[in-house]
């Protein structure tokens, strides 16, 4: 028996019978031959962890647009502190960690650079519509790996296509990474804006603290422990037979009322806060002059995106959102500059 038989076999003797289980795996678009140590979630975290879009997450925007300071989410951290938090989740529901910490870290892969104001621009410049949630199962299938893909299972593409607040992931691992990214984005949006002084925690209404709690430790911990209280006893139960509806993860309605009602505070103090995003217009123009300068000049793209358009004949204006979504915010910045913004005579 090889290493990953034996975790194979160990996933079906420890975890919940509603885990999704590494060897009942949908599969992958190109099958491959099995590791002989790791199983396929293992596998896809692996190669997301290891790819290109996510090292250049570190460089684009979480939701403050060049802030002075260095403690500011990234959108790397952003997508680490959701693992961090799905993987407690899935560990305590004997859930699959390797599942869940896969969509995780792959969930945002396709975001734009200058964050959701990129997302909006290149949304209203591409006739077919652009989001991140779609861009980053195109990322997975065919940007990385000059047009190869990863090859990543079913299960964790569509964990992945579904971690917006209206998916609905087929496997409670995806439905995990779903709470997930709420309950870390709107906490650690709060502490971001703290530190920015456009909120005080005192500017939260007193019945979301009084619920959720009175400090970013206090609020995780009780949504965290939500989430498993709420759901821990019906995963050890197996099912008598097969269930008519896919099961699903569930909150307390208090705790989950709350949540909710402190993320539409958060649109209303932070997420549209002209403190917080008087940039955001400059950010939107400037990606409109590089798309508009990309459709007329498509040469100016690297060379591998030259092949998707000349050699396999994609749509122009997809490469070009293909291209400029894969920007990071200080290269964008840079090629803006290099076309825009006149340079010094040389003596």
């Amino acid at each position: 028996m090889t290493i990953r038989e034996s975790t194979e076999q160990w996933e079906q003797e420890y975890l919940s019978p509603y885990a999704a289980f590494s060897r009942a795996s949908k599969g992958r678009d190109a099958p491959e031959p099995p590791c002989d140590i790791r199983p396929v979630y293992q596998r896809d975290r692996d190669r997301i962890l290891h790819c290109k879009s996510f090292r250049r997450l570190k460089h684009k925007t979480q939701v403050f647009l060049t802030p002075r300071g260095d403690h500011y989410r990234t959108r790397l951290t952003h997508t680490l502190e959701v693992a961090q938090t799905a993987r407690t989740v899935a560990k305590a529901l004997r859930l699959n960690e390797d599942l869940t910490e896969a969509i995780a870290l792959g969930h945002d892969l396709g975001h734009t650079p200058f964050g959701h104001a990129g997302e909006r621009a290149l949304n209203g410049l591409c006739s077919k519509g652009f989001a991140h949630y779609e861009q980053s199962v195109r990322v997975v299938e065919r940007l990385e790996k000059q047009g190869r893909g990863l090859n990543l299972t079913w299960e964790v593409r569509d964990g992945i296509r579904n971690h917006r607040t209206n998916g609905s992931p087929y496997t409670l691992e995806g439905q995990i990474v779903r709470f997930a990214d709420k309950i870390a984005y709107i906490n650690h949006d709060i502490d971001d804006a703290i530190r920015a002084g456009i909120l005080e925690e005192a500017d939260i209404p007193r019945e979301y603290r009084d619920i959720l709690g009175h400090s970013t430790r206090e609020r995780l911990n009780t949504l965290i422990h939500d989430i498993v209280m709420q759901n821990a006893d019906w995963l050890r139960e197996r099912p008598e037979e097969e269930p008519v509806e896919r099961p699903k993860l569930r909150m307390s309605q208090e705790v989950g009322g709350a949540m909710q009602d402190l993320r539409s505070f958060m649109f209303k103090s932070l997420y549209t806060n002209p403190l917080a995003k008087s940039e955001e217009i400059k950010a939107q123009e400037l990606l409109e002059a590089l798309f508009s300068y990309y459709m007329e000049h498509p040469e100016e793209m690297s060379e591998e995106f030259l092949d998707m358009l000349f050699k396999e004949h994609e749509e122009k204006e997809l490469v070009v959102c293909d291209y400029i979504s894969g920007m990071t915010d200080q290269y964008a910045i840079y090629k803006f500059n290099e076309y825009f913004i006149p340079k010094a005579w040389s003596i």
